[in-house]
């Protein structure tokens, strides 16, 4: 494989963020699943459920910061940059591709480059859920730690009660967009190809 087969699209930092939340991730949503679970018999006890889910959402909520910071101060911002050129046009030309387009020999229509490591909907999705429904949950979990600082009541329903069900939801839509984060990832040359990449920082074109 020549260097103009290959980019290098996943730096050690970013390297390190992808699997500090991948562990930290499916940990909260095991934990959070067995602490939300109506069976009273469950693998991992309730007060060790509420432990572990506390600890992974601190150890994801700093590597976070990581992220943040690595593309404010690093080149990688740039693939996080939605242009308002064809803001619907081209994810819906992507979804297409997605939908019926790569089974029937169609090529992609955004293919990666130096400049592209995102097709246009996987960028919109990746800048919605990181920017905002990540730091929602961030936010919500650290109120649910320090129920202290949520405000007591929201008209007659408990501001306790509204901050748990959006921080369970929330936590659900990142559950569905991880199935299909996995799912999207398997798509190429091979299923393990892009997973190859994000452990040697080098994806093959």
């Amino acid at each position: 494989m020549t260097a103009q087969n290959k980019i290098y699209f996943y730096p050690l930092w970013l390297r390190i963020w992808h699997g500090i939340n991948a562990i930290g991730i499916i940990l909260l949503i095991l934990t959070g699943i067995s602490m939300n679970s109506a069976v009273k018999t469950s693998i991992i006890g309730f007060n060790t459920a509420v432990n572990l889910h506390n600890i992974a959402g601190v150890v994801v909520s700093f590597n976070y910061l990581l992220f943040v910071f690595g593309n404010m101060f690093t080149t990688n911002r740039k693939f996080y940059i939605i242009k308002p050129r064809n803001f619907i046009k081209r994810p819906l030309k992507q979804a297409y591709y997605y939908a019926w387009g790569m089974f029937h020999g169609m090529k992609a229509p955004y293919p990666l480059s130096d400049k592209r490591k995102f097709n246009p909907l996987q960028k919109y999705f990746y800048v919605a859920v990181m920017y905002l429904v990540v730091p929602a949950v961030i936010i919500t979990g650290f109120a649910l730690l320090f129920p202290e600082l949520i405000i007591e009541r929201v008209y007659t329903l408990s501001g306790v009660f509204i901050t748990a069900v959006l921080h369970s939801a929330l936590g659900f839509f990142i559950s569905i967009f991880l199935m299909i984060h996995l799912y999207v990832a398997s798509i190429g040359k091979s299923p393990v190809e892009n997973f190859k990449s994000i452990i040697s920082g080098w994806h093959h074109i």
